[in-house]
């Protein structure tokens, strides 16, 4: 019997080292794409379990998903980070540089 390749092996990877490459979007793209590809791993895992001699491509799919676990990891630090420091400056602070100056300078105890 021919092996055939699993299905989204290689777009689960691929959205795998997306979610890591854009964790810094303030956190949501990356974590979107990670939770993306930890659904179709679970899928293409599932699949792969029913008949692992029909076919090939799951070391993608596993590095994929570890990748997205990377990912969704990195992006909601990435995300604390920024809700932190918009609740520490508010949304005023943000486009006003003389109100960040000072707030800056509190923090600093100057």
């Amino acid at each position: 019997m021919e092996q055939q390749k699993l299905p989204n092996a290689t777009l689960i990877l691929v959205f795998g080292i997306l979610s890591i490459v854009t964790c810094c979007c303030y956190g949501i793209v990356g974590l979107i794409l990670g939770i993306v590809a930890i659904v179709l791993a679970k899928k293409a895992t599932q699949i792969y379990s029913e008949n692992p001699e029909a076919y090939t491509g799951f070391q993608n799919v596993k590095t994929g998903k570890i990748l997205a676990i990377v990912g969704i990891v990195l992006s909601v630090l990435s995300l604390v980070y920024y809700i932190g420091i918009i609740a520490y400056f508010g949304l005023d602070g943000m486009q006003d540089p003389e109100l960040m100056q000072e707030k800056i300078k509190e923090l600093m105890g100057q």
